[in-house]
């Protein structure tokens, strides 16, 4: 982490559009930086395109997103080509990468306004689809690319290369390569380890590996990762849970670290992730144990 030096006097609310507390929450907010002397605006749209307007034209010092994790990964992914820190208002079950509960957000402002708060640099990849060496798109990640099974209960094969050099090839569901973000997301669930936020490498884990290689395999942010998909039927690929892109035989996914990183705003001690890890882990929403 590292200590802020800045006072925001522009801040942007960020939530999706259709959800009724996020709306009122949104509006309190706004009215509490109106009246501290904070320029602010509401962006609630599902294309982005309000948001990305806003922070091209470099009128926004920090932007504050309400909602759940997606809400977060979303204004991550959009808010650090530009340097533009993250402050997340937990709207929804997990809370992995918000920092202030939704009935504590007065307290903390406060603070905010004062720049009494870190912000915490979080490592992206940066991920290039080609087929037969035509590049076909390129997105900026915060937790994972997938590749992955389609529609059809069937393995498919994929191969992971390291700067060239073949590492590992699965039959599998399909294969993970994460950060360190990621790894409390869907690699955890894979059975992939725990991993600080602040670390900077690229995680790669099968998803239900059959009589392949089971073991994840943590690589330095400084390689080049290749995943080939070998299928003769419905593979797809998933940056960050988005909707997922149609994968043929023989289509490359090349994975590196990339030159921009997430910024979130922190308040609480450097080791606050290991102090809630626990509570965190506990928090099954299906279950309803929410304590």
């Amino acid at each position: 982490m590292r200590a802020s030096n800045f006072r925001p006097k522009n801040i942007g609310i960020y939530t999706l559009p259709g959800l009724p507390e996020a709306e009122a929450a949104a509006g309190n907010m706004m009215k509490f930086l109106e009246e501290a002397g904070v320029h602010t605006f509401l962006c609630t749209s599902r294309s982005d395109e309000c948001l990305i307007r806003q922070i091209d034209e470099g009128i926004v010092d920090l932007m504050i997103a309400l909602g759940g994790d997606g809400t977060m990964l979303r204004a991550g992914r959009l808010c650090a080509p530009h340097g533009v820190p993250v402050l997340g208002i937990n709207l929804g079950h997990f809370g992995f990468l918000t920092e202030v509960e939704r009935d504590d957000w007065q307290n903390m402002f406060p603070q905010l306004l004062e720049g009494h708060f870190r912000l915490e640099d979080r490592m992206m990849l940066r991920a290039v689809h080609r087929r037969r060496s035509q590049v076909l798109a390129e997105w900026l990640v915060l937790n994972e690319v997938v590749v992955c099974r389609g529609q059809f209960v069937r393995p498919i094969r994929v191969r992971a290369s390291v700067d060239g050099y073949l590492v590992a090839a699965y039959v599998a569901d399909g294969l993970i390569a994460a950060t360190a973000t990621g790894s409390t997301a869907y690699s955890l669930a894979a059975g992939g380890p725990i991993m600080p936020p602040e670390l900077r490498n690229i995680l790669i884990i099968p998803i239900a590996p059959h009589l392949s290689v089971d073991r994840g395999i943590i690589l330095p942010e400084g390689v080049h990762v290749t995943i080939t998909a070998l299928t003769t039927h419905d593979a797809v690929l998933s940056m960050d849970g988005q909707a997922p892109v149609t994968v043929l035989d023989g289509d490359e996914i090349d994975v590196e670290a990339s030159e921009h990183a997430a910024s979130f705003v922190r308040f609480q001690d450097p080791s606050y992730f290991y102090r809630n890890l626990t509570h965190y882990m506990e928090q099954n929403p299906v279950s309803g144990n929410r304590s």
